[in-house]
């Protein structure tokens, strides 16, 4: 569908082409995005159907498994997934985008087990898995595409944030559950 034609050249302008390289990336790898986008947001709805049933049913530790399902199972695959599609020069190898999804997700359920049990070794193991899904997302981002240094940097930076909150989360399970 042509919105308009670029002044300076002629060339149609589709509705992603005018919206920038960033989003016509996205588009055209959508399918290694779409899992991780239909993953996160139905944790961010689980997170938000928890927030909702704690304070009428006294769930003590509804407020933390509300949050973890929100940012960690749902904000942050869609942005790792989203970040990726911007930001790496070659499209993903067959696979890789839902082998990440899928150990992300085991990731966030095996530590949400782990704290629902009492079971700190579950948090280590679940922590262990997003671990691994993190090294996939920074190897994934080696070769930027043009332009993309700054965004490049931004994103590895929060995978280094994530990835130094993983023992700070096993230690508090730990004292939480000691």
């Amino acid at each position: 569908m042509t919105v308009a034609a670029d002044p300076a050249s002629g060339r149609a302008v589709t509705a992603t082409t005018a919206a920038g390289p960033a989003v016509e990336r996205v588009a055209r790898r959508w399918s290694s995005v779409r899992d991780a986008v239909v993953v996160g947001a139905v944790a961010i709805t689980a997170g938000g159907l928890v927030a909702a049933v704690t304070r009428p049913t006294g769930f003590a530790l509804g407020p933390w498994l509300a949050a973890f399902l929100v940012l960690v199972g749902g904000v942050a695959p869609i942005a790792l997934a989203v970040g990726l599609a911007v930001i790496a020069r070659d499209d993903p190898l067959p696979g890789a985008a839902r082998a990440r999804t899928a150990g992300w997700t085991a990731g966030v359920a095996v530590t949400a087990a782990g704290s629902l049990a009492s079971a700190p070794v579950l948090t280590v193991v679940g922590a262990a898995l997003l671990a691994a899904t993190l090294v996939g997302h920074a190897r994934a981002v080696r070769h930027a595409a043009p332009g993309t240094a700054a965004l490049r940097a931004a994103y590895l930076g929060l995978v280094a944030i994530v990835v130094v909150s993983l023992p700070v989360g096993i230690v508090l399970s730990v004292l939480r559950h000691a």
